[in-house]
């Protein structure tokens, strides 16, 4: 395993972001200081009458929304469309064996190009043996799980994963999820359509129940008695025996094609951050690493302080899970508008591609979030950096900054900082 990057490599040899090189990127920067720098200044809003609101509230919704209930003064009158959906409010579908959410284009209607959907199982608690129409990219949350699948040739992958490890399932492949001992696992699959649902799902035992019986003789080549007792519901999810051990299981899969050279699975700790400074860092997942993905990821920590600088993607839709911590995020969009929204962990948010925007820590923990993109590669084009390698007579004019402030500028992004 390589050594962590330290801060000064990071500040003097910091480059590529996946198999499309942004050169010299600055990820995390810092907050109202860097702002202030490239004149943006959020400015106080003095208290008056109409700083009130006497009528019914929801004081807890409120408390953890402030920027939606007293919006920064730089926030615009016209409303962005709305960015943020809390896993709170999604319905679960329950089963002895776990549970299943999902946040989708219908919860999230500005979420048109990823849903997302998080998974719990007991220990040997069985997601059945399924596939989808969309590509399944997922993270572990919790726990440990058995992932199962056959590649396009026919050969198995059998695989145990933890915390933080990841999966990933072209369209179509076949796959199955089971908890393990001691209390099974919980994770996030994210899926690159909008319109994914779970419950449209092709699953073995719905399929199996829609077949008639003669035709599912003469295919395995048995008699039709021996699938009388075939589910005439679907499972989706339910209890079983917890599996044994993994290098039994795998040689079982195998059979005489044997095991799958694609690793379908992505340790994402054996790898040291992509970025990290005193601020945080960020740990980036394309297929420059994860080679059957075609979802990027971004992992970001930021520690109490600081912020994920401003910034935005040229190539794809941003889908963010918050893991941990507290944040908020102000949007930049098109025809003069912008919004400020907070997250706290188990929140969605969405940036459409290409619009500005910052995530800065507001809590007193570390802020935990993933960036996920429809993309095989991860891109993203810093604020501070475009401002610095233009020609500072230019930028001067635009923003009626001197000299110094314009130097003052990190030269190669905002590097990520506590804030003072």
């Amino acid at each position: 395993m390589n050594s962590p990057i330290t801060t000064e490599q990071t500040t003097d040899n910091y480059s590529t972001f996946g198999k499309h090189d942004l050169s010299r990127r600055r990820f995390l920067g810092v907050g109202a200081a860097a702002l202030a720098a490239v004149g943006i200044v959020v400015p106080a809003v003095a208290a008056d009458r109409s700083r009130s609101d006497p009528g019914p509230a929801n004081p807890a919704l409120d408390a953890q929304n402030a920027d939606s209930i007293w919006p920064p003064g730089t926030d615009s009158k016209s409303l962005v469309q709305n960015f943020k959906y809390p896993f709170s409010f999604a319905n679960k579908r329950v089963y002895e064996g776990g549970w299943s959410r999902e946040v989708t284009v219908r919860e999230l209607p500005v979420s048109k190009t990823l849903a997302g959907v998080n998974m719990r199982l007991t220990a040997g608690g069985c997601r059945e043996l399924h596939w989808h129409t969309a590509a399944e990219w997922a993270i572990m949350l919790y726990g440990t799980a058995r992932i199962t699948a056959i590649d396009a040739d026919g050969k198995s992958f059998v695989a145990d994963v933890k915390k933080n490890d990841l999966w990933f399932f072209p369209s179509g492949i076949p796959h199955s999820i089971q908890g393990l001992q001691p209390d099974g696992c919980e994770f996030m699959l994210v899926f690159d359509d909008g319109e994914f649902s779970e419950s449209e799902t092709v699953l073995l035992s719905d399929a199996m129940a829609h077949l008639p019986p003669e035709v599912l003789s003469k295919n395995f080549g048995v008699g039709e008695q021996a699938f009388q007792n075939v589910p005439k519901q679907e499972l989706f999810i339910f209890q079983t025996d917890v599996p044994g051990g993994l290098e039994v299981d795998q040689k079982a899969a195998a059979g005489a094609l044997g095991k799958s050279p694609k690793d379908f699975a992505f340790r994402t700790l054996d790898m040291p951050p992509t970025k990290q400074t005193k601020g945080g860092d960020v740990r980036i997942v394309d297929s420059s690493k994860f080679k059957v993905s075609t979802t990027a990821m971004a992992m970001v920590t930021v520690h109490p302080g600081g912020m994920r600088e401003l910034h935005w993607h040229p190539n794809a839709d941003e889908w963010q899970y918050f893991i941990s911590g507290k944040g908020r995020m102000t949007v930049v969009a098109t025809g003069n508008k912008a919004r400020t929204m907070d997250f706290q962990e188990g929140d969605v948010g969405y940036v459409q591609k290409s619009l500005l925007h910052y995530v800065e820590n507001t809590g007193d923990t570390d802020l935990v979030f993933l960036e996920i993109f429809k993309s095989d590669h991860y891109a993203d084009f810093s604020l501070s950096e475009w401002l610095a390698h233009t020609p500072p007579e230019l930028v001067m004019a635009h923003l009626r900054i001197d000299k110094a402030t314009l130097d003052a500028i990190p030269k190669n992004g905002a590097v990520m900082m506590p804030l003072s």
